[in-house]
């Protein structure tokens, strides 16, 4: 099996990622590489943001990579925490905060007005050429966390083509519909049909 390096060390990211390649690819870690940089993500962009993350791996260590990041964009709050998803509430990946945040400034608003989108953007560095494949999922804000599952902002986002909060559903469940999923679906059938040449 083919190793492929993700420009993460998120481990929620790492075990989902590994779970939808399973099979495909063997998905090593920057730790893994022995890269424990703190790598800027300056871009105004998720695209931006991933493409950074995978020049910097590419540059730094040689490795062909991949690298993703993800926005939550809530349109009656302009399109917010987009970019900024993950420090949203002031502290990086503090998730609670980044909820308590969104909740308190849709409070009062109706849930036909809490559209929100979560969209993943993977840019891939393979045999010297740049590929970005997206995913994306529509939804609502719930009032309210649900489940414990996930991730980030999974309690307080229900999909559209689910019942549930991303935070009720099992990861199988999940990475089906998830942005991150879709993108990732795009991405592996890019390398298995570069592998089949």
């Amino acid at each position: 099996m083919k190793d492929i390096v993700f420009a993460t060390n998120n481990e929620h990211k790492l075990s989902e990622l590994r779970q939808i390649m399973a099979g495909k690819y063997n998905v090593l870690s920057l730790a893994d590489i022995g890269c424990n940089d703190d790598i800027p993500e300056t871009a105004p962009t998720i695209e931006g943001n991933a493409m950074i993350k995978a020049q910097w791996v590419k540059e730094h260590y040689g490795y062909d990579c991949f690298s993703d990041d993800t926005g939550l964009e809530i349109d009656a709050l302009n399109g917010e925490p987009g970019v900024h998803s993950a420090r949203y509430g002031g502290v990086a990946h503090d998730s609670e905060r980044n909820m308590n945040k969104v909740l308190r400034l849709l409070d009062g608003v109706p849930m036909e007005q809490r559209t929100a989108r979560f969209r993943t953007a993977i840019v891939l560095i393979m045999d010297g050429e740049t590929h970005q494949f997206e995913g994306k999922v529509e939804g609502h804000i719930l009032t309210e966390r649900h489940g414990a599952g996930g991730f980030g902002y999974d309690p307080i986002f229900k999909p559209d083509e689910a019942d549930c909060a991303f935070g009720e559903m099992s990861p199988e469940q999940k990475n089906r519909i998830s942005h991150r999923g879709r993108a990732v679906a795009k991405l592996t059938e890019f390398l298995s049909t570069r592998q089949a040449h």
